[in-house]
């Protein structure tokens, strides 16, 4: 036994060395899951969006909307919006509180789902802002977001504090769109967008932190698999929440 723990003890830099190495290339392998997932939802957002839009307007010669199809009509008017809305609300929930029982593959499946329904409600967007805007502000949020989830990586500060007060602010912040749906001020409104791009740059660092916390090099491919799923939903709404916010500061009304 003494023979053993002399023959272990002589060896710790290697063996220390050597598990870093694979905790490190395993986080990054792991991250970069995170990240790709992210980018084909948020990818088929646009791309849904974008044709439904399409199939939703009437333009003229001019390529100034006119009218709106009957598909249009269901879309941005009719009982069907509460249906997506619901089928997205649902979506998240139940991947929320049985991403322990979901396959790898049946929660992804489900991500793509979510993004592809929010690419419907979203196409709306297209009838408030031009084109132009709202590609340039989404290169803005996609810089944005990339820098501060790259503090968020390689941060050595806890977060947690920061995350904890911005999940108190999210709260505020759909409590004050709610009386703003009736109240219809614009100051408050302006207030809104405003504090609504605080909160979501301040939940993507700190979302990203937590994520890369969620690693562990003991964990299986499905447990893995199911961390990356998880993890790319929160990112993807923290890009979606932080355009949103952007557009309505940086956005060119129709």
């Amino acid at each position: 036994m003494s023979d053993y723990d002399r023959n272990y003890g002589a060896r710790p830099a290697f063996g220390t060395a050597t598990q870093s190495a694979a905790i490190d290339a395993g986080l990054r392998a792991y991250m970069l899951r995170v990240y790709n997932y992210m980018a084909a939802g948020v990818a088929l957002t646009g791309v849904v969006a974008w044709f439904t839009y399409n199939s939703a307007v009437v333009t003229n010669e001019a390529g100034r909307i006119v009218g709106l199809t009957s598909f249009g009509q269901a879309i941005f008017s009719g009982p069907l919006t509460i249906v997506l809305f619901l089928a997205t609300l649902g979506i998240v929930f139940f991947m929320s509180f049985r991403i322990d029982r979901l396959q790898p593959s049946t929660a992804l499946a489900l991500f793509l789902g979510y993004a592809a329904l929010l690419g419907l409600m979203l196409s709306s967007v297209f009838l408030a802002y031009t084109a132009s805007s709202i590609t340039r502000t989404f290169f803005i949020s996609a810089a944005s977001f990339g820098a501060l989830s790259l503090y968020g990586y390689t941060t050595q500060r806890d977060l947690s504090p920061i995350g904890s007060f911005m999940i108190m602010g999210l709260f505020g912040l759909i409590l004050a769109s709610l009386v703003n749906m009736f109240v219809k001020s614009s100051g408050l409104e302006f207030a809104i967008s405003a504090i609504g791009v605080l909160i979501f740059a301040g939940l993507t660092a700190w979302d990203t932190q937590r994520i890369k916390e969620m690693y562990s090099a003991s964990d299986d491919g499905t447990l893995v698999g199911r961390k990356a799923v998880m993890g790319a939903l929160t990112l993807y709404l923290d890009f979606i929440n932080l355009f949103l916010f952007l557009l309505r500061f940086l956005g060119d009304r129709r």
